[in-house]
């Protein structure tokens, strides 16, 4: 089992990073939780680390904290979750409202995320709620090495691929980055903008 990477930035596409390690570049999709604390290109990271083993593929999750990796392995442990639906639900919601969610039992909050339907919502409100008392979520917040506040290529193009990427349609994608974009924002913020509106709707 990998556990943990360091090593150097060698490529951000959100959710894909390309991480290089003594020379091994592995591929590591992480939620927009994490992708927000990034540092450019080209910097050293160190990512907590959970290895998915399926017939077709191995792959590869990225978190900044113990404490993300902790809830994701929680999630997917949820009948009908799997790795790419918590990818999805970190990336969506702060893990902060989630918990809210849980403990207050806001199914239809949850039901907003692409590919959250009513019953998963609810399996995830009765099967969390005990898992929630073992995760501090509150703490251990500190950024992976500072972000990233500079763009690079077409923003909103990037923004839309990672939300295309998490399980939005392409049109509900286009339409939420489009309606939060200004000049001067970052794709990262984009992103981050676009989910909150896509939830909060």
């Amino acid at each position: 089992m990998i556990g943990r990477l360091f090593g150097r930035i060698l490529q951000k596409s959100p959710p894909m990073l390309l991480i290089d390690v003594q020379g091994v570049g592995y591929e590591v999709e992480a939620p927009m939780s994490t992708f927000y604390q990034l540092p450019e290109t080209g910097a050293e990271i160190h990512l907590y680390t959970h290895l998915v083993v399926r017939d077709d593929a191995h792959l590869l999750f990225g978190f900044a904290t113990e404490n993300e990796r902790h809830l994701f392995r929680s999630l997917i442990k949820v009948n009908g979750v799997g790795a790419k639906m918590g990818l999805t639900i970190l990336s969506g919601i702060e893990a902060e409202d989630f918990v809210r969610c849980i403990r207050d039992g806001d199914s239809a909050r949850l039901t907003r995320l692409p590919g959250v339907g009513k019953k998963t919502a609810e399996r995830l409100i009765i099967e969390m709620r005990d898992r929630l008392k073992n995760l501090n979520i509150a703490c251990d917040s500190s950024p992976v090495h500072g972000k990233d506040t500079t763009a690079s290529g077409s923003q909103t193009d990037d923004a839309v691929s990672a939300l295309v990427a998490l399980g939005y349609k392409p049109q509900e994608a286009s339409r939420f980055v489009h309606a939060v974009t200004t000049p001067e924002m970052s794709s990262e913020e984009i992103i981050r903008k676009a989910l909150k509106a896509s939830v909060s709707k």
